[in-house]
């Protein structure tokens, strides 16, 4: 996925009512070139688990053939592993109410 300055993340939020939603989403992609651009491959059929502030699982989704996932989640700390063929990737994050967390996940 090479794009021109727009950012891959994750599934249009068009309809969902971010005033009263906490949202955690983004994409996974299979590194590509390294030069700042998410630029890897959609990483279809990966694994993303949500964690809550003490490490316990509380959900998971996989991701769809775009390399995208979405969790609806209460405001809070969380940690996301994703979990996909030869690769496990671990990103900690602050989700807001009313203010989505959009990610980038790149597989080594």
């Amino acid at each position: 996925m090479r794009t021109c300055g727009a950012t891959p993340g994750g599934p249009d939020l068009s309809g969902v009512d971010l005033t009263k939603q906490t949202v955690i989403q983004g994409a996974v992609l299979r590194s590509g070139i390294d030069d700042g651009v998410p630029n890897g491959v959609p990483v279809g059929n990966a694994y993303v688990r949500l964690l809550d502030a003490q490490g316990e699982f509380t959900a998971e989704v996989p991701t769809n053939v775009e390399g995208q996932f979405r969790f609806f989640a209460a405001p809070g700390v969380w940690t996301i592993v994703v979990l996909a063929a030869g690769a496990r990737e671990e990103v900690k994050v602050e989700a807001v109410q009313g203010s989505p967390v959009d990610l980038i996940i790149e597989l080594k």
